[in-house]
């Protein structure tokens, strides 16, 4: 079966506050639009993305990565016909349809509209109202008005696919969402528990709020590695990913870099899972002389596999010499690369220990690292 999500964030709405498009705005660390494309990436096979033309540029800096971008129309319905006619080559049999600025959707609500597109054309998530009703008119109270049966509708709504393009395509609108474009064509939706998290952000209360339940739902992981290589013969010394002149090297059964050891160490530390000789044993010859960066990267692509995000690591040399100072620009960035990440959000330094112990007497270099990893 063959799902795609089809994010809308055409939209210009600036009420959330700031001088850009809400879906835009910062959510505890990334735009509100990431978080969105995050919620549905193990749900999909494909995803297409309708943005506003002004936006490409925001897109690109952002790093966003989708199957299909497309321009949005002028209104919502004709943005998401232009998302369905994107996708329409692509062998896709269901479609969620959802709004990019309701990015906390859980992950339950998006399996259970999947779950009821088995027995439907359609089907989305909504909540019954629970609050009395009132009409009214120049700040009075005119009347009451009865709340069953009704239901506060949200996103993603979820269609097969030849249906809501085909409903799409044969009704002009305006209408006020995918929901009444599959009703209009006499399609069968059925309705799924919604989620009070699964807020749209419109003003700038909601956009506080969602950060307030983005640090309630957040798993956040700290770790901590310790590596230690001695001085032998060389010329030089691998250091975070860089080659430092030097009169001795350091000697292990790898490149014995060991800052990224220790940094490598860290996110094992912070997922549960060892550490390097655990998954890199040192009596295995495949491993002789291998590039620390191997191991780095595999800690990292493990990290994502589960689910985590790498927010920040710091990681301290403890050494006499080599001088680090001089190399510390370019060890951020060779961990930066190698992890995915800004420079910004890695740290090297380097202390020395007074002269005591056997990094004071210049036999070896110690490392101590810290990496953060977090789960929305």
């Amino acid at each position: 079966m063959h799902i795609a999500a089809l994010i809308v964030a055409a939209g210009r709405g600036t009420r959330a506050g700031g001088d850009m498009p809400k879906q835009w705005r910062d959510l505890a660390g990334q735009p509100v639009l990431a978080r969105t494309l995050s919620a549905f990436a193990p749900h999909v096979q494909t995803t297409a993305v309708v943005l506003h033309p002004d936006d490409r540029t925001r897109w690109d800096a952002a790093g966003l990565n989708a199957d299909a971008l497309v321009d949005g129309g002028a209104t919502r319905d004709a943005s998401v016909r232009a998302g369905l006619e994107a996708l329409a080559d692509k062998g896709v049999d269901l479609v969620l349809i959802h709004d990019a600025a309701r990015p906390l959707v859980p992950a339950r609500v998006i399996q259970d509209v999947i779950d009821a597109l088995g027995d439907h054309a359609g089907a989305a998530p909504a909540l019954a109202v629970t609050d009395a009703l009132w009409t009214g008119a120049d700040d009075r109270v005119t009347g009451t008005q009865n709340r069953d049966g009704l239901f506060r509708a949200q996103t993603p709504q979820g269609f097969h696919f030849k249906a809501i393009l085909d409903a799409h395509r044969a009704n002009a609108g305006p209408f006020a969402d995918d929901v009444a474009v599959a009703r209009a064509a006499g399609l069968d939706v059925a309705i799924v528990a919604g989620a009070e998290d699964n807020l749209k952000i419109t003003g700038p209360d909601d956009l506080a709020r969602a950060t307030q339940l983005m640090g309630t739902q957040m798993d956040i992981r700290l770790g901590n590695g310790y590596d230690v290589h001695r001085f032998g013969p060389g010329d030089h010394v691998w250091l975070c990913g860089v080659q430092v002149p030097h009169d001795r090297a350091l000697q292990g059964h790898s490149d014995a870099d060991v800052g990224m050891h220790a940094v490598t160490d860290a996110i094992y530390g912070a997922l549960g899972m060892g550490d390097i000789g655990q998954h890199f044993p040192p009596s295995n010859p495949q491993w002789k002389g291998a590039a620390s960066h191997i191991f780095l990267e595999h800690a990292v692509a493990l990290a994502a596999e589960h689910g985590f995000a790498i927010s920040n690591v710091d990681c301290t040399l403890i050494c006499e010499f080599p001088k680090i100072g001089p190399h510390q620009a370019a060890m951020k960035a060779a961990m930066a690369q190698i992890m995915g990440l800004s420079a910004d959000r890695i740290s090297v330094k380097a202390t020395t220990s007074e002269r005591l112990g056997f990094t004071g007497r210049g036999e070896g270099i110690a490392s101590i690292a810290t990496a953060t990893l977090v789960k929305s």
